[in-house]
Formats: C-alpha cells, structure tokens, sequence
C-alpha cells in the first residue's frame, strides 16, 4: 500500500521558503568593507527570500568562533547557520572541527558535492577543502564553505539555495 507521503519530487513544497539564517565569516585579512564572499552570501540569501539575522567577521579563532556559534544557536528564531572560510588545511584553519562539535547529524553529500563541482572548475586542487554540513540536535543547518568568493558562488548557487528549505523540511519531519 502506498504511504501518505510526498513523492520525491514533492519534498521541496514541504519545506520552509523563507528561513531566518546567520553568517560568519573567518578571515585574517578581511575587513567587513571587503569580505566579498560573506557580503555576496547575505545578499543571496536576502534575494532568495530568506532572512538574514546577523553577521559577524572574525580572524580565524576557534576559541572565539565556538563562542559565537554557541551565541547565534542560542536565538531561537536561527534555522541556519553559514560560515565562509576556515576550512583548509593551514594550521590557521580550525572551522570545521568547531561546526562538527555542534553537529549532531552530518550532511556527507554536502561535501562530497561540492568538491565534485569544484574538480570540474579547478581540478585536483578540489581536494583541499573541507567545506562541510550538518544539523545540529535541534534540526538546524550548519554549513562551512570555503572563503574564496568563487568557491561561495558555487556552493550557494548549486546547493545551498536550490535545497535550503528542503533540507530543514526534512529535518522538521
């Protein structure tokens, strides 16, 4: 017997279109007057619909960045959280072992997705970034993207916004 639930295609009706989101960015060297990527992400975002909560530019510290998370999952209006930079593999690069102390249920794919679309634009060089994504226990969206503008463009445009909502109607069900 068939289920009452939505097939496949139908997912993305059940999910939010409007979602209220927060950015960091994590830069030693960017100034909020030139943090392209993380202006480029709140104004994609606004476009789309959603809401932007807030915004902060940090220097890469995961002291302060686990803080500031901490702060930002405490509101409880927050659905997502976006992060731009940090997620190499310099000795500076602490991101992504911050978000994945908040993140109760990973997003493999996210990852897997992005540096497949990224090989195809820069080749080999795909392997060195460990953007990630997860939801933590409250079903919230945590993501960490690479910090060069290109990188962000193509994380938001082929995945974050075609699947934003889906993705936390899935995590309300």
């Amino acid at each position: 017997m068939l289920s009452d639930s939505p097939v496949p295609h139908q997912h993305k009706a059940y999910g939010p279109t409007r979602v209220h989101c927060a950015v960091i960015t994590l830069s030693d060297s960017r100034s909020p007057s030139d943090d392209t990527s993380g202006r480029w992400i709140r104004e994609e975002l606004t476009r789309a619909g959603h809401q932007v909560l807030g915004y902060e530019l940090i220097p890469d510290d995961p002291v302060r960045l686990r803080a500031l998370v901490a702060a930002a999952l405490d509101d409880p209006r927050l659905e997502a959280l976006l992060t731009t930079g940090g997620t190499g593999v310099s000795s500076r690069d602490g991101t992504v072992e911050v978000l994945e102390g908040f993140v109760h249920k990973r997003l493999d794919g996210f990852g897997e997705l992005f540096r497949f679309l990224s090989y195809q634009e820069i080749g080999s060089a795909a392997m060195l970034s460990r953007a990630m994504a997860g939801l933590d226990a409250r079903g919230r969206l945590l993501v960490a993207l690479p910090g060069s503008p290109h990188a962000v463009r193509l994380a938001m445009e082929k995945l974050i916004l075609p699947e934003l909502g889906h993705i936390l109607g899935q995590a309300r069900r």
